[in-house]
């Protein structure tokens, strides 16, 4: 009988609970861990919790499906499992996940969410911990995740009057794909910590509402799920982050272009990952501290990025400039450098012939001061146009923008600058986060019905007309860091209402 028709009892399983002979169950499959424990990049110590032990409810909010088949050997992969004959682990709820639950039953109604920023602040309240400091976390003081919203703030319309604005076009094409407005859908990871149908959830509503979803590489779902979950005709981009093994990186990379991928994204501003403090100190507390040592590390595995760290130990830092080459030798797929910061590397990507860039800081995640991708793209275009005579928005080379957006006047913002469209990421999640599906539909339809009115106020009838004398930007380039905590501030100033939860009647 080969391996993958070899069926083991839970009884067999329970018996390999040590370090020295450690299985899990994960989906019905058992697999031998030992020779693993101490490369797992989120520490032994959560393996051998469940060794033994059907793992896979652990497993699934901060794993792909095929992460442990591709870390594991083949002669570890010990066949599958009668689930009926497995112990069940007995799941405590917590006081905390208690009261969790209840702020869950007390969120309020859809009708009563008016803009992006309400859905964050349901998100914080309904989220666990872990999932609020990974999807939240930025780094080191999160002066740059504060200054990518702040940028915006610091640019001003110029609208036109008395045009007939009775019908307004927000509709775009980029990199040749439709889209219902000059946004998509930015790659986010670990979207199962969120909802339990994660990233699915962005591709059913971009579905709906003709948007372009970016799939993540670091995805809770596979990519196939993913992109099985499509609508006929949906487009769907792919952000990549490159495997230190060629090998690896090509097979998704050409993958993903045979099941009808019309983007490539590659991430290039995470050589490694910067401090998410947030996301670390859950990591320290999760974790029995007479097992980690004072510099963060078990044994020979660095457990101090916390979930971050987990899922992308991976990444190649030796990534450079004569790699680009190699991927346009695999692939005819647009290509797009996701985390461009200064407009000599947007000049070196268009000489190097890539399709497009994305001026980003990765969410303010990375290198912190480093600037808010629409105070670069003043810089790209302003260049471009000196150096090369190229102006925006470009067909042959476009230019996107994420971070910080929550409105529709950002996003056209970015568009009267000379974007082509606007990555959108943080916000999709908090959305499904609280409401699954129905919450980024949601989100989506409150950005649609903003771009309407202010496309109209602006005196734009279509994206073509939302030009760079519509806006003021020359304050674009000044930085003065929003420190929170001014309290001779604070205490004058009444904040503007967010959602609430419902309030609960006593019971007679």
């Amino acid at each position: 009988m080969s391996t993958s028709e070899r069926m083991i009892s839970g009884k067999e399983v329970a018996k390999h609970n040590s370090r020295e002979s450690c299985w899990i169950i994960v989906h019905g499959k058992v697999y031998d861990v030992t020779d693993f424990l101490d490369d797992h990049p989120g520490g032994s110590k959560i393996i051998l919790k469940y060794a033994g032990k059907d793992a896979t409810e652990e497993y699934d909010p901060i794993h792909p499906p095929d992460a442990i088949t591709t870390h594991l050997k083949p002669e570890q992969q010990l066949g599958s499992v009668d689930l009926n004959t497995v112990e069940k682990v007995e799941v405590t709820i917590s006081d905390a996940e208690k009261a969790r639950q209840e702020r869950l039953n007390q969120r309020p109604s859809l009708d009563e969410i008016l803009n992006l920023h309400d859905f964050e602040t349901i998100a914080k309240l309904v989220l666990t911990e872990k999932a609020w400091a990974y999807y939240s976390s930025a780094a080191d003081d999160e002066i740059t995740n504060r200054e990518n919203h702040a940028a915006y703030h610091r640019i001003w319309f110029r609208p036109r009057i008395l045009r007939d604005v009775t019908a307004v076009d927000y509709s775009t094409t980029i990199l040749g794909c439709p889209s219902s407005m000059p946004v998509y859908i930015s790659a986010t990871a670990l979207g199962k910590l969120g909802h339990p149908d994660g990233e699915l959830n962005l591709t059913r509503a971009a579905a709906k509402h003709g948007v372009i979803q970016m799939i993540p590489t670091l995805a809770s779902y596979g990519f196939d799920e993913i992109r099985d979950a499509a609508a006929p005709g949906q487009n769907q981009f792919l952000q990549l982050y490159v495997n230190k093994d060629k090998a690896i990186t090509k097979r998704i990379v050409q993958h993903a272009e045979e099941r009808g991928i019309k983007g490539l994204f590659i991430t290039v501003d995470a050589p490694q990952l910067g401090r998410r403090e947030k996301d670390m100190r859950q990591k320290f507390d999760a974790e029995d501290p007479d097992n980690v040592s004072s510099s963060g590390q078990s044994g020979n595995v660095d457990r101090s990025q916390g979930a971050a760290r987990a899922i992308s130990s991976f990444i190649d830092p030796g990534l450079n400039w004569n790699d680009l080459k190699w991927f346009q030798s695999i692939t005819k797929m647009p290509i797009i450098l996701k985390g461009v910061q200064c407009y000599e590397d947007a000049l070196e990507a268009y000489d190097q012939g890539c399709q497009g860039v994305v001026l980003s800081n990765h969410g303010g995640r990375q290198l912190e001061f480093a600037r808010s991708g629409i105070e670069v793209l003043v810089e790209v275009v302003t260049k471009f146009k000196e150096l090369r005579d190229i102006t925006f928005p470009n067909e042959k080379f476009q230019l996107f923008v994420d971070g910080g957006v929550r409105r529709a006047t950002d996003v056209l913002k970015a568009v009267a600058l000379g974007a082509t469209a606007v990555g959108v990421g943080r916000p999709f999640i908090y959305a499904f986060s609280s409401y699954g599906y129905e919450g980024v539909s949601k989100a989506l339809q409150i950005l649609k019905d903003e771009f309407e009115m202010n496309m109209r106020l602006l005196g734009a009838r279509n994206l073509k007309e939302v030009v760079p004398e519509m806006v003021d930007a020359h304050n674009i380039h000044q930085h003065v860091v929003a420190v929170p905590g001014d309290r001779l501030y604070d205490s004058n100033y009444e904040s503007m209402q967010t959602a609430r939860l419902k309030e609960v009647k006593a019971k007679l």
